[in-house]
């Protein structure tokens, strides 16, 4: 997990896509969650370029099935570290990155939050475990469940 926060600390890539989401949280969400075993909230902080602007921030961990999310603690990093985007991440410990209508309530919550304190939300990507059927994350911007703009 360390040398995940030191990779990105250091190289500072640039994250458009839901794919490079999960490949940068995979290892965090992992290390955060003893492999796994509960729900974690992240947020990655960006800047007008989309380069990643720290090691992303766990904001919240819950437990195997919920993880309560407060926009005051998911923009306390953004506002301190001056991030014009944010893009959200959690995972499902269950491995199945479907989403559910809490995960669209909440995203549809700190997007209005955004826009009131001028930080844009790109994206909420749900982390699973890949599969036949599934690359193992959901976008929630790519299947169009949440209006981000």
């Amino acid at each position: 997990m360390e040398a995940c926060g030191a990779y990105v600390a250091v190289s500072r890539p640039t994250v458009r896509e839901p794919d490079a989401v999960y490949r940068l949280l995979r290892p965090l969400i992992d290390g955060a969650t003893s492999g796994n075993s509960q729900e974690a909230f992240y947020a990655i902080l960006l800047d007008t370029k989309n380069k990643v602007i720290c090691t992303p921030c766990l904001t919240s961990l819950g437990l195997l099935d919920q993880c309560p999310v407060h926009p005051r603690e998911v923009f306390r990093e953004a506002v301190r570290q001056n991030a014009a985007i944010l893009i959200l991440a959690h995972n499902h410990p269950s491995g199945d990155p479907t989403p559910s209508k809490e995960d669209c309530d909440i995203t549809r919550r700190l997007v209005e939050a955004g826009r009131i304190l001028g930080i844009r939300i790109v994206d909420h990507v749900i982390c699973g475990r890949p599969s036949d059927a599934t690359p193992g994350f959901v976008s929630l911007r790519e299947n169009n469940l949440v209006t981000f703009e």
